[in-house]
């Protein structure tokens, strides 16, 4: 996305409404490659959903214009897929349903729609899949006002999440602090480490789950005898501000210390504030620190501590 594009949302908006539009195939003079527009396709379908429909609760589900709604009946009924008709309880009111016509040629509009949604699908992969759906429903919600969702739930890693781990730490520490890729790799020494030695009765990760996606991670590992030590704590920038990442750490402790340890400490730079801050306010305390350069940047190591 260009700078301008990122700097104008409305641009933005617009650009990939053109894209859009253009990607499915609705800008040529018949939708799918059959004789309907668009708003006919629209209101084909929504007569399909019920035997019949009052034309007054029509246009209020479509938002459009009562004359325009009335040209757009009219056509439909010339061709044979609609009638028309009054309704029993007040002859004010007009009632329409699809005629045998009308269900057949949307039956064939539902049926090239799904082929070419899942041809588009197709494309990509499964997770990509799962990502665009995660976004349509992201901009659904923005557009209709829905809340965001506060619950989260925390649940043990599993196949799958470790790389997971590796991968969102990679990327967002290049993101938000410009650190390269000898601090993916550090995480995925430290991850495989978990997995090939990792003693459940000592050991643990934790993923934390929003709206059913991950969106955050821990990892309690063994230091010493009596010593464990929280890693990889991770909470991605769109699911802050929940208490996630005070949950998680939590969790950690609550392990620890029913895992017979006396003492829990963790390794950090200075430049993660709000991870520090979350530390101070679970009762860590600031051991020791010294100068280094790692990740292809000067940083400041910390080490913070507490007892169980």
């Amino acid at each position: 996305m260009s700078t301008m594009q990122q700097a104008d949302p409305v641009a933005a908006v617009r650009a990939f409404n053109r894209f859009y539009t253009n990607r499915i195939g609705v800008l040529g003079d018949g939708l799918l490659r059959t004789p309907h527009s668009l708003t006919e396709a629209r209101v084909l379908y929504e007569l399909s959903q019920r035997d019949v429909t009052e034309v007054a609760d029509l246009r209020r589900e479509l938002d459009i214009d009562a004359g325009f709604l009335s040209r757009l009946l009219a056509r439909l009924e010339r061709s044979g897929l609609v009638a028309r008709e009054r309704s029993q309880a007040d002859a004010r009111r007009q009632r329409i349903r699809l005629t045998a016509d009308g269900t057949a040629a949307f039956a064939e509009l539902d049926r090239r729609s799904a082929a070419e949604i899942g041809a588009l699908l197709d494309a990509v992969g499964e997770e990509d899949q799962r990502r665009l759906v995660a976004a349509m429903d992201v901009v659904r919600g923005v557009l209709e006002g829905v809340p965001r969702s506060e619950a989260f739930v925390l649940r043990p890693a599993h196949a799958g999440d470790f790389g997971w781990i590796v991968h969102r730490h990679g990327a967002l520490y290049a993101q938000e602090y410009g650190w390269d890729e000898t601090f993916e790799a550090l995480v995925a020494r430290i991850v495989a480490d978990h997995v090939e030695h990792r003693d459940p009765r000592l050991e643990a990760a934790w993923i934390a789950e929003l709206d059913g996606e991950p969106v955050g991670c821990v990892l309690c590992v063994r230091r010493e005898d009596d010593v464990a030590q929280l890693r990889l704590l991770l909470v991605e920038p769109g699911a802050r501000g929940r208490g996630i990442g005070a949950r998680l750490i939590e969790e950690c402790l609550r392990f620890a210390k029913r895992a017979g340890y006396h003492r829990i400490t963790l390794w950090t730079n200075d430049v993660l504030h709000e991870a520090r801050r979350l530390y101070e306010r679970a009762g860590f305390e600031l051991v020791e620190s010294a100068p280094h350069h790692s990740f292809g940047h000067d940083l400041v190591e910390q080490t913070w501590a507490r007892a169980l």
